[in-house]
């Protein structure tokens, strides 16, 4: 069962976006997606997956100096 993670960050930009873009990738299996809403005031960030931590992406966006929270229903 697919389930959609949502986050709000401080990507800003679609460069910023694009630093991140390769950790998200390889932290992904084959099939999981991820995009930013750029336009949406809290730079939303939905990941479509099965198997992705929320805390673990977090963290690893964090790393790279993003701030990153998730967004509960």
């Amino acid at each position: 069962m697919n389930s959609v993670l949502v986050f709000r960050t401080s990507v800003a930009n679609a460069d910023e976006a694009q630093r991140v873009a390769p950790l998200l990738n390889g932290l992904l299996n084959d099939g999981e997606r991820w995009n930013f809403d750029l336009e949406d005031h809290e730079k939303i960030l939905r990941v479509a997956n099965t198997h992705t931590n929320a805390h673990q992406l977090i963290g690893l966006l964090q790393s790279m100096g993003v701030y990153c929270e998730e967004l509960e229903d």
